[in-house]
């Protein structure tokens, strides 16, 4: 049986994580899913929200949006449309972020694309999530 998985993270742009873990906790469309060693084989879409994993004993937090994660062999693989690491995020600009998709939603005009803006909404909310996550574990 074995004890580690390996994590592998990427974006279009780049390879965010590449590492041993011993859990993953991922959002996927229709919920969270965790993920241990041997875990059975799987292919799913991934939602908006945090990936959590533990490494050398701590957690650590990616805020994720959109993609798709896959499981086989003891390695999970999230490839991810978009994807930052919680001391990567600009709080300051999420905050921003999630103050204009509000602001949108309460103003509703009339060329409102209402899926943009909650899908701005909830990126803005995972990525301010995530950093709160990280901030209470240290």
């Amino acid at each position: 049986m074995a004890e580690v998985l390996e994590l592998e993270v990427v974006t279009p742009e780049r390879l965010l994580v590449r590492e041993e873990v011993t859990a993953v906790l991922v959002p996927g469309a229709d919920g969270y899913m965790g993920i241990l060693p041997d875990h059975a084989p799987l292919l799913s879409e991934l939602g908006a929200g945090e990936v959590v994993y533990v490494a050398q004993g701590h957690k650590r937090f990616l805020a994720v949006v959109g993609g798709f994660v896959q499981v086989a062999s003891n390695r999970v693989r999230v490839l991810a449309s978009t994807a930052e690491k919680a001391d990567e995020i600009d709080v300051k600009r999420a905050e921003e972020a999630l103050r204009r998709a509000t602001d949108r939603l309460e103003q509703l005009p009339a060329a409102l694309d209402v899926a943009r803006a909650l899908n701005a909404m909830k990126r803005a909310r995972v990525r301010l999530q995530c950093v709160e996550h990280s901030h209470t574990l240290k």
